[in-house]
């Protein structure tokens, strides 16, 4: 059996659709949580393939990127599609949901708060709604899923990373979205991430 390290800071973020995977599949791994803010990742941080987290490693070797390594546990657990169009179809979905993310993320790390609020203000009024009605509409055909009307690793990234959605912007984000809020409900009805979310560290997001 293969020994398994995944190393992130202490949120959900870019690593719980990872965790959450892992947990569906049974796989054991090492959930090893850096400080961001002290001296632990300070060091840490020259030591890591291109500087950043989270990472995975498997049998001594270590990669980064959230998304691959994400597919990869995906593929293990058997969350992928059935040939190349469907997973084409996933990862296409995967990849319009990272891009949601990093609408927020423009404003968000903005350290000059005016600067932050003017950002924060066309990406809430304009972006959001426009992503949300699409995802609505998708989630919806789907059948409460992101692709292929059925589970796929597609969930569990979005459901990874809703919460962390939510505190970019401050506010719930999915209240008037019913199928997207049941696409989470899908996920967190599943047993062994049920148990998960009720014994997972607690963090801020």
């Amino acid at each position: 059996m293969s020994e398994i390290k995944l190393t992130y800071f202490n949120v959900k973020a870019l690593a719980e659709a990872i965790r959450m995977l892992l947990k569906y599949g049974g796989i054991e791994f090492a959930d090893v949580r850096a400080d961001r803010w002290g001296t632990e990742w300070v060091e840490l941080k020259p030591k890591m393939p291109f500087g950043q987290l989270p990472t995975l490693e498997e049998n001594g070797k270590v990669v980064p990127q959230s998304v691959a390594i994400t597919r990869y546990i995906a593929k293990k657990v058997k969350l992928v599609g059935n040939n190349e169009w469907e997973d084409l179809q996933i990862d296409s979905i995967v990849d319009t949901i990272n891009d949601f993310r990093g609408k927020f993320a423009s404003y968000f790390y903005v350290n000059d708060e005016s600067i932050k609020e003017a950002l924060k203000g066309p990406v809430l009024k304009d972006v959001v709604p426009y992503y949300l009605e699409k995802f609505e509409k998708i989630t919806k055909e789907n059948n409460g899923h992101f692709a292929l009307g059925r589970l796929t690793w597609a969930d569990f990234y979005f459901v990874g990373m809703h919460e962390y959605l939510c505190d970019m912007a401050g506010k719930n984000l999915f209240e008037d979205y019913p199928n997207i809020r049941k696409v989470v409900e899908n996920v967190y009805s599943i047993p062994a991430i049920k148990t998960w979310v009720e014994t997972r560290p607690q963090t801020e997001f």
